[in-house]
């Protein structure tokens, strides 16, 4: 039987799609027979049963934005040798190297789950690219020679490895169809271009550029109304460059169906971050039936084709051609939520299974 240890270091506000992510193999995991323990940072120590397995959280502190980061490995190494595991699942690319070690040194097959690009995301952070681009380079050398499998979810993602000597394996993610969904809502028949923008409000993911796309179409005189779902640090600047353009922040949505009937509310979604992995945002608005503009750059612009999606520069007038331009598209959300259906959860339970029993079975066999 597989045991499968799912480590998730360095949650916070803006890990949503991390979250999204975890929960959804690890229900998949426990559905298919594996047994499942789950650890995470948290507020204070606590062991939780659940229908999908055991969720650990370690006491850990807080280390900027709201995060919060386990810092002593060896308090995880502890756990897992009482649960025993056949795999381990780790996403995080630092503190939690010396899990992986311990799980090559006790022949436990470990996969490296790769959320995102340090290059891209420590870029968009600190506005700076100078220095990054080594420093994470030789971070990458040493993950590949330490994990038995590196989990990517787009050739956007793959790409800051060497796939000459990382063992790699693309699996992309999947979206809620059931949740997301175009009968939530139908978009009024008014004469105005109803935009949408869902994320957390700080500046990784670019919501500085969709605000600024917005205020550049209202600018140019198109009609139109932005509807801006999330929170976060940079509100205040985000209203500055709003001004007077009829864009509205409504916050932080409490639940996902009400986030999914928004969604269908709007005739186009902007998640143009470039340095996106992948893009569940896309997905979800997709599965909604909201065709979406991205950016040129980033796993997201894999998600979309020209039936149901533009990309461009990421610049906001290049931004709002490309909003023009999809705005005229027939049948554009039909072919999005015919996109999104392309993007299942258990295909990616499926593929991940099978990658937990190929080296679970190579480890068993040394």
């Amino acid at each position: 039987m597989l045991r499968i240890a799912q480590l998730a270091n360095f949650v916070g506000p803006t890990s949503g799609g991390m979250r999204t992510a975890i929960e959804h193999l690890g229900q998949g995991y426990c559905e298919a027979g594996a047994e499942r323990i789950l650890i995470t940072p948290g507020e204070r120590d606590s062991v939780t049963e659940t229908e999908a397995g055991t969720v650990v959280r370690m006491k850990a502190p807080k280390v900027g934005g709201g995060y919060r980061l386990i810092t002593d490995p060896w308090r995880v190494i502890d756990a897992l040798e009482r649960f025993r595991p056949t795999t381990v699942e780790i996403s995080d690319k630092s503190t939690l190297l010396p899990v992986a070690r311990w799980a090559r040194k006790n022949e436990i097959g470990s996969v490296l789950f790769s959320h995102e690009r340090l290059d891209a995301m420590l870029s968009l952070r600190t506005g700076h690219q100078l220095g990054v681009a080594a420093g994470v380079g030789a971070l990458y050398r040493l993950l590949s020679r330490t994990y038995d499998a590196v989990v990517v979810t787009s050739r956007y993602a793959a790409a800051e490895f060497d796939e000459v000597t990382t063992p790699l394996v693309r699996i992309p993610l999947g979206v809620d169809l059931d949740t997301f969904h175009p009968s939530r809502a139908t978009p009024a028949d008014d004469g105005i271009l109803k935009l949408v923008h869902a994320g957390r409000l700080s500046r990784e993911k670019s919501p500085h550029l969709a605000v600024a796309t917005a205020a550049e179409l209202h600018w140019r005189g198109v009609p139109l109304r932005m509807d801006v779902y999330g929170s976060g640090p940079h509100l205040d600047e985000l209203l500055a460059i709003a001004g007077r353009a009829p864009i509205v922040f409504h916050g932080y949505v409490d639940g996902r169906v009400t986030l999914a009937r928004h969604l269908a509310e709007a005739d186009i979604a902007l998640s143009v971050c470039p340095g996106e992995t992948f893009g569940l945002a896309v997905l979800e608005a997709l599965a909604a039936g909201t065709p979406v503009v991205t950016a040129d750059t980033g796993g997201a612009r894999e998600l979309v084709d020209a039936t149901c999606g533009r990309w461009a520069r990421p610049t906001p007038a290049a931004l709002a051609d490309a909003v023009l331009e999809l705005a005229a598209v027939p049948g554009r959300r039909a072919a999005a939520r015919h996109r999104a259906e392309l993007y299942d959860w258990d295909s990616c339970v499926q593929h991940m299974l099978k990658l937990h029993t190929r080296l679970a079975r190579a480890h068993l066999a040394a």
